[in-house]
């Protein structure tokens, strides 16, 4: 049996993502978990520009789905009146536009569940003094 292409990661920060930098890419693109996970670790250079941390450490990365080149991406804010979201999507694009493989980007933005500091990498929680 095939296995489907549609690659889903429920966990933005399961140990292990995103271990390869943008630089470290293939000029071909690899099979969709490869591509995922160039993806992942292409978001890890977006910034939240208040707090000086990537939004994949930040938790913000709900999900990223990869179907025959396209990148889906869910993301939330750190609230609902947060005014960066429309900065947050123009840099993943940015970003995501040099990422060999990637023929198509959209993302969307969703409140459900809503964002908290557990959602936070280790690290974005020491930057933070959070423990």
């Amino acid at each position: 049996m095939d296995a489907d292409p549609r690659i889903s990661e429920q966990d933005p920060n399961r140990e292990g993502a995103g271990t390869r930098g943008p630089g470290e890419a293939a000029a071909e693109a690899g099979p969709p978990d490869d591509l995922r996970d160039r993806v992942r670790e292409a978001l890890r250079s977006v910034v939240d520009p208040e707090l000086g941390i990537n939004i994949v450490d930040l938790g913000l990365v709900y999900d990223v789905r990869v179907e025959d080149g396209i990148v889906e991406v869910d993301y939330t804010l750190t609230t609902m009146g947060c005014p960066i979201g429309p900065l947050i999507e123009q840099q993943m694009q940015h970003l995501l536009d040099q990422v060999p493989g990637v023929r198509g980007f959209r993302a969307e933005l969703v409140f459900r569940p809503p964002w908290t500091p557990e959602m936070m990498s280790e690290e974005a929680k020491a930057a933070l003094g959070i423990f």
